[in-house]
């Protein structure tokens, strides 16, 4: 033990012995690398890292390298794999090196060698020492050169040696980002090399100051990370950085789309110091281009959690009052800017913040939002350029979805916007006519106040026929109608005719009936449809004109009723039901090949059988006078076991329109799933009627044939759904209504009695006095989608058979095409089409031999995605059982929410399943005497 610690003592503290040390080992190792064998050349070659590490002296260091290059020079590719090995070992030990031109020199020498291999070796080894070489151009070239070899092991080595120099050299990554670049875009670059080449953009960012690299690699990575979502907030860090940091305002401008797009994508993902970023950018921008793309992104985090994340603080708490905030700041000085579109961004940040923030810390801030929007308000509401106008649209936009979130700054706000309606140009008068009405359908009870204003300015609204004051009459008087809440007095009726009358052409006269007929007035649009039934040059026209002038009579007759009333709403449901009558006959002469108007002709149907169904309700409710139970009723509802029987008749009556009415609800449902093109509001309204039909069957189940069974719970929360539009309010409000007083009969009294029978006539008549809105889907269609399909095989006629073989299955091949109108996904998109495959058996031929029941049917259902409108996909059927099948294939959309729509179309095809030969030959040998059939030769026969 003394001798080893006095031998370590020694060669740490006398230089000349370590010296001595050193040059002994090195001359060992030389010895093994002079060796003839080549196991002791490479056993020599691994040595090397360790003598490194024990003896790191720049003389030892550089022989070692030296002889290291000449074994690399003269060995072979294993060898030179060795001292690859041991050269990246030593990276630290590089820069020790004395005589680095002759190192250089001796391992460039291979990069000439015809192997692939060797050059690749050779391309490693100088990527290692890129360190020490960062500038030798002769490397550069060679790097260059081997890019485009047509040895895939020689390219990788290129890449390793190129993302190597790039990360030590500005000059070569200058020099090679366009050479990457193009690899990275050729569709001949295998997708292994991209992948490797795409890290080697980083050091091309950072080193080569090209605006088009940095903003193609800024927006890759952005495209990346909102697929993939996990590095979401490490790219917000690299965007708002370059956002800050580089004076180029392409880059600048890339930066703000790509924030946009993640601010899209995923506002949660947005911490507090990211908004803080944008903002203090924004803040200091001197450019009103970059200005307005920071705002933008501001305004769509805005109305996002985003908001809510920047008004707290990281313990959870509340942080400084929001109007102290440097986004409020920047909000609020925007409001008043030059530039419109700045102003705009301005106001919709603010409106959010005051919609999303609590009300005890804004009240100062709401003041603010009211008057940015009034000021932007008077200065675009007399200019008729397309800019204001965006402006002034986005401006009452954010205004009406402010009033919604806070009604106690609606009635200033009104008042402001029927003053200015007086100073404004036609094109503004129109869209603050918007506004108005959708403040008046919220809010229903500033409709009286803003009415008086309204048909003062009708009278002298318009002065000549052009679009605008067309476009004006029409929007006036929707304001009007909503104002009216659905009953238009005298003045205000003779006030629109008068208009009418004087400048309005045809087509604002049938626009203003049809927007009546929305809102519920269906007298004036009675009228209206009247006087322009005779001022069309077609029958259809005429015809459909003369249908929308019966349904607005048959809904008037319904207006009528009152409560209390039975008797005279069987009078009006009969009354209307006459005038639906002629309106169908009427409307089916209006349908034309190319316009079906199925949706119409299905509505009116079931209003019809609706109304025939409260009709019938109705007169069943009084058979309780006319045909009460008998005095035994109990004693035979005890003796039979069946407690409905104490009802007596009505009870087996009422079951029936249980039925019927669910049998509505049904077909309502069915008509919503065959609406696809259609929009929201006219979806709703279906729902509303089926909703009409299962609240009666359920009051008629809860009243009379099963009162403890009935549950109210599900309905509970009807009161608190917000609603859209007058006729839904007005309908939500029944539906609550006549829950609420269903419920309390059923506690208090055991049916049946008069008051059951009364409370079921009441729910009836406060239905009927809802006037029926008319959608936009039942006069106009925005979206136009069909499919259709094409089979093969298919018959060469018409009602021939498509013939197979029983011991054979047909492939069906279904092709189609998705065909759209002008405006294709406006309300919903195709996400995939399911095909249904179906066949039934219509005529058996042959013996009646007993089959297994799922050889009779084929039923395949198929769903496949569409691509550039055309989907195709295949079938496979099999007719077993002998005869004619009728195989039908129905086709049905999915949208992108996942929900199916029955749109059809609907094709037949008959296929006539043939016997097959053999299995002929083998029955009759069966009916000739029951002789032996012969085996049926099959690939196994032969052995």
């Amino acid at each position: 033990m003394s001798l080893s610690t006095a031998r370590s003592f020694l060669s740490e503290a006398c230089y000349g012995e370590q010296e001595l040390d050193a040059n002994s080992a090195l001359m060992e190792l030389d010895k093994g690398l002079r060796s003839v064998k080549l196991g002791e050349q490479c056993e020599a070659v691994v040595r090397f890292p360790k003598l490194f590490q024990k003896y790191p002296f720049p003389i030892l260091i550089n022989s070692a390298f030296l002889k290291l290059a000449d074994i690399f020079r003269l060995g072979n590719n294993f060898l030179r794999l060795c001292v690859l090995k041991v050269t990246q070992q030593s990276e630290k030990h590089l820069e020790k090196i004395l005589n680095v031109d002759e190192f250089v020199k001796r391992v460039f020498s291979v990069i000439h060698s015809n192997d692939p291999v060797a050059r690749a070796i050779t391309l490693r080894m100088l990527g290692s020492l890129a360190s020490i070489i960062p500038d030798r151009k002769n490397a550069h070239h060679s790097i260059r050169q081997s890019l485009d070899s047509h040895d895939n092991v020689e390219v990788e080595a290129a890449i390793f040696a190129a993302a190597s120099f790039s990360a030590q050299s500005k000059d070569f990554a200058a020099g090679i980002c366009n050479k990457v670049s193009e690899m990275i875009q050729g569709l001949d670059t295998p997708v292994e090399l991209k992948l490797k080449l795409i890290p080697m953009l980083q050091h091309l960012v950072n080193s080569y100051p090209s605006t088009p690299l940095v903003i193609v690699t800024l927006h890759t990575f952005t495209q990346l990370a909102a697929s993939s979502l996990i590095d979401i907030p490490k790219q917000l860090q690299l965007l708002l950085q370059y956002l800050r940091d580089d004076p180029r305002k392409a880059v600048k401008r890339l930066a703000t789309n790509d924030l946009k797009l993640l601010a899209k994508k995923a506002p949660h993902l947005w911490l507090r110091e990211n908004t803080q970023t944008l903002c203090e950018c924004a803040l200091t921008s001197p450019y009103n281009s970059l200005k307005l793309g920071m705002l933008a992104v501001l305004s769509t985090l805005s109305g996002t959690i985003a908001t809510k994340q920047y008004f707290h603080n990281w313990t959870g708490g509340p942080s400084a009052p929001p109007r102290l905030t440097d986004l409020v700041k920047l909000a609020q000085e925007c409001c008043y800017h030059s530039n419109l579109a700045i102003a705009a961004h301005g106001v919709i940040v603010l409106s959010n913040i005051a919609i999303s923030c609590p009300e005890k810390d804004i009240v100062q801030l709401e003041q603010d939002t009211v008057l940015g929007v009034e000021s932007l308000l008077m200065l675009c509401s007399q200019d008729s350029s397309p800019g204001s106008q965006a402006t002034l649209k986005t401006a009452l936009t954010s205004l009406v979805k402010l009033l919604k979130s806070r009604p106690h700054l609606s009635q200033s706000a009104v008042e402001f916007l029927l003053c200015q309606l007086h100073l404004s140009c036609d094109s503004s008068r129109v869209l603050m006519c918007h506004a108005l009405a959708a403040i008046a359908t919220h809010l229903p009870v500033l409709g009286d106040g803003m009415l008086g204003d309204l048909v003062d300015l009708y009278r002298v609204a318009s002065h000549s026929s052009t679009d605008k004051q067309q476009e004006l009459l029409v929007s006036l008087a929707t304001v009007i109608f909503v104002a009216s809440q659905s009953s238009l007095s005298a003045e205000v009726t003779t006030v629109i005719k008068q208009q009418l009358m004087n400048v309005a052409n045809g087509w604002t006269v049938y626009r203003i009936a049809r927007q009546a007929s929305r809102m519920g007035c269906h007298e004036f649009s009675s009228e209206l449809y009247q006087c322009l039934r005779t001022r069309v040059a077609s029958e259809h026209f005429y015809f459909w004109l003369n249908s929308l002038k019966e349904f607005s009579q048959a809904e008037q007759c319904l207006s009528s009723v009152e409560d209390g009333d039975y008797s005279g709403a069987l009078g009006a449901i009969a009354e209307a039901l006459r005038s639906y009558q002629k309106g169908i006959a009427s409307l089916t002469a209006a349908s034309t090949p190319l316009s079906p108007l199925t949706f119409q002709c299905e509505f009116i149907k079931l209003r019809i059988d609706t109304l025939q169904a409260l009709s019938q309700l109705i007169c069943t409710c009084n058979s309780l006078k006319t045909s009460p139970p008998p005095a035994i009723a109990t004693t035979i509802a005890l003796t039979s076991g069946n407690d409905l029987q104490r009802c007596g008749r009505i009870a087996m009556q009422m079951k029936v329109c249980m039925d019927e009415f669910r049998s509505l609800a049904a077909r309502y449902s069915d008509l919503h799933q065959s609406s696809f093109d259609a929009d929201y509001a006219t979806l709703r309204n279906v729902e509303l009627q089926q909703q009409s039909c299962l609240l009666v069957s359920h009051v008629i189940e809860a009243l009379i044939l099963d009162p403890q069974a009935a549950s109210f719970q599900e309905y509970g929360n009807l009161g608190s759904v917000q609603t859209e539009s007058e006729y839904e309010r007005r309908m939500m409000s029944v539906f609550t209504h006549v829950l609420e007083e269903v419920e309390g009969l059923t506690q208090k009294h055991p049916p049946v009695s008069h008051l059951h029978t009364g409370c079921l006539c009441d729910a009836v008549i406060a239905l009927l006095k809802v006037p029926l809105s008319f959608q936009r889907y039942f006069f106009q269609k925005l979206q136009s989608t069909s499919i259709k399909l094409a089979l093969s095989p298919s018959p060469r006629t018409p009602n021939e058979a498509i013939p197979v073989q029983s011991s054979q299955q047909l492939t069906l091949k279904v092709e189609g095409v998705v065909q759209h109108g002008s405006t294709p996904g406006l309300f919903r998109k195709i996400q995939s089409v399911c095909l249904n495959v179906t066949s039934v058996l219509q005529s058996k031929a042959g013996a009646d031999f007993k089959v297994p029941l799922d050889t009779k049917t084929n039923e395949i259902e198929q769903r496949v995605g569409p691509h550039n409108d055309y989907f195709s996909t295949q079938f496979l059927l099999n007719f077993s059982v002998l005869g004619t099948h009728t195989v039908t294939v129905e086709a049905s959309v999915v949208d992108e929410s996942g929900t199916e729509w029955k749109t059809g179309p609907k094709t037949t095809v008959s296929v006539k399943s043939l016997e097959d030969p053999y299995s002929q030959q083998l029955r009759h040998q069966l009916q000739q005497g029951g002789t032996q059939p012969a085996p049926q030769r099959s690939a196994y026969a032969r052995f």
